[in-house]
């Protein structure tokens, strides 16, 4: 299993090409509750880029040396750009036109530029941050109660 730090070190690195080549992005799921406060505890790395986007992101983590996986579909999400990585050993997830089916209703859950919160600096990067209160809708239309109680957790 990979350690913390060497997540925090390839979310750095990635940070440093994304943002030199002015991709638009911004993390979410377990790592963005790790930066709120809400958890200890991340094991891979959830990017969200906008759709404009997608395809330059990937190219640029395939010229890192990330090595592509090829996810099963699941019914639950119809993203238009979904890839999976894996790099130094780190899963990442990277997705645009990200879309929550719940009852029935396609839900946009698409990166939007005036939902990002904030910067926080990992190894002198700056990493933005997803709305906290978006995430936790997105985890409620998943279906993923035990992430919205963290998100609703004081502290």
């Amino acid at each position: 299993m990979t350690d913390q730090k060497q997540i925090l070190h390839v979310l750095a690195e990635i940070a440093h090409v994304f943002n030199r080549e002015q991709i638009h992005w911004a993390l979410g799921a377990s790592m963005l509750l790790y930066f709120n406060g809400k958890t200890d505890v991340f094991h891979d790395i959830d990017l969200m880029v906008s759709a404009d986007d997608a395809e330059r992101a990937r190219e640029l983590l395939l010229g890192m040396q990330g090595e592509e996986r090829h996810n099963a579909a699941n019914a639950m999400y119809r993203t238009k750009y979904f890839y999976e990585f894996v790099l130094q050993g780190v899963d990442i997830d990277l997705m645009a036109g990200m879309i929550i089916v719940h009852d029935g209703k396609e839900e946009d859950c698409s990166l939007r530029e005036d939902k990002i919160e904030r910067f926080i600096e990992v190894e002198q990067e700056q990493i933005p941050l997803y709305s906290l209160k978006e995430w936790r809708q997105f985890y409620t239309w998943m279906g993923r109660e035990k992430k919205v109680e963290m998100i609703d957790r004081k502290g």
